[in-house]
């Protein structure tokens, strides 16, 4: 019974106590949750704060000790130092002051008095005697002003420069120069292109696999397709061979080959043939204004150019309605009788063939008939 009355004398007072305690004022909501403050303002608010506390643990009435006076939140650069730093550190880091504006709220109230009866110290030793004691409000103000302090003294501490890893680095550059990792790289976007496409693959193989189980038609629908997709792309590459080897009337190169007609400017066998006219050379003259007139027509692409073709081909190349075969026929079989027949020729043989030539160069062989020149 009488470890029963000591045990309800004690809740007693404890509910006395805390029925004595009187509840902290609601703080004022403030403009805003926090203000973008630079380090100079940073350090003018800290200050002030510390003003505050001071007149606060002096004073200890409800106008100094007001908990709006303390202002919203600053949000400082990151480079201010802080003996607990925030996690998720960026440009800007958040110091809160909501534990300075709740001791204010508090510290508008004295301290309790430290004397205690008797009987209240036996029946309250037992449950505090395991436990430090509470600090005082006046003790948590000076403890206040000695933080507000330190933050004070660490905004004027540049922050200190990330170390460089230099060593490490190097440990790491002979590490990847051994022979084991030579072959090893960077992965490039190629490489995880594939990697992805390799990973789809084998989900459609999968997913096949399992359907098959199910369906047999499934997999000989599978290799037969495979069949015929290999057939259409053999049939599609001959077609693409069969392409390359047959005659194009569009030469694939844009400068003729070497010995060609038109690897020689018309012009230039015309000045050739002229002067072995001035000479009385007209046998030579013959042969100088027919390549004239072949490298001129080969210039404007009527034909692809051959060295190895002859006249007769040369001519089989014009189409039947070509106007310029009209002209360029009776200058093949000047050519050929007198430079491959080996006849002599006149000034009047000459002159013929420098008529036709000269028609097939200027293009008024095409514009008397139907049709016009592909220049």
């Amino acid at each position: 019974m009488r470890g029963a009355a000591v045990a309800f004398g004690v809740v007693l007072a404890a509910g006395m106590l805390h029925a004595e305690i009187p509840l902290a004022p609601p703080t004022a909501p403030t403009a805003s949750k926090w203000n973008d403050a630079s380090v100079d303002d940073y350090r003018k608010h800290l200050q002030a704060l510390t003003t505050l506390v001071e007149a606060c643990a002096k004073a200890r009435d409800m106008k100094t000790c007001d908990s709006t006076l303390v202002g919203p939140d600053d949000r400082v650069p990151a480079q201010i130092q802080s003996a607990a730093p925030v996690a998720g550190n960026t440009a800007r880091r958040l110091v809160r002051y909501g534990w300075l504006r709740v001791l204010l709220s508090k510290a508008q109230d004295k301290d309790a008095d430290p004397a205690k009866t008797k009987d209240a110290q036996k029946e309250e030793s037992a449950l505090e005697s395991a436990r430090p004691p509470k600090p005082t409000t006046t003790q948590l103000l000076k403890d206040a002003e000695t933080r507000l302090a330190s933050d004070l003294a660490q905004s004027d501490t540049p922050s200190a420069a990330e170390p460089r890893h230099d060593a490490e680095r190097a440990a790491m550059t002979q590490v990847l120069a051994a022979r084991e990792f030579r072959n090893v790289g960077e992965e490039t976007p190629q490489d995880s292109a594939l990697e992805k496409f390799g990973n789809w693959l084998n989900k459609v193989f999968e997913a096949t696999a399992k359907l098959t189980a199910h369906a047999a038609w499934v997999g000989r629908a599978l290799v037969w397709g495979f069949v015929g997709a290999v057939c259409v792309g053999l049939v599609w590459m001959l077609l693409q061979l069969e392409r390359k080897w047959r005659i194009r009337l569009v030469p694939e190169m844009d400068r003729p080959a070497p010995g060609a007609a038109s690897a020689r400017d018309w012009f230039l066998w015309q000045e050739d043939a002229r002067k072995a006219a001035e000479a009385g050379q007209w046998r030579e003259a013959v042969h100088f204004i027919y390549w004239a007139a072949i490298s001129r027509l080969e210039g404007w692409r009527l034909w692809p150019a051959d060295r190895a073709r002859t006249p007769r081909e040369y001519l089989a190349l014009v189409g039947p309605n070509d106007p310029r075969k009209a002209r360029l026929a009776p200058l093949t079989a000047s050519f050929e009788r007198f430079w491959y027949g080996g006849r002599a020729a006149a000034e009047s043989d000459y002159r013929k063939a420098e008529e036709l030539a000269t028609a097939l160069i200027t293009g008024s062989a095409t514009s008397a008939g139907v049709g016009g020149a592909a220049r």
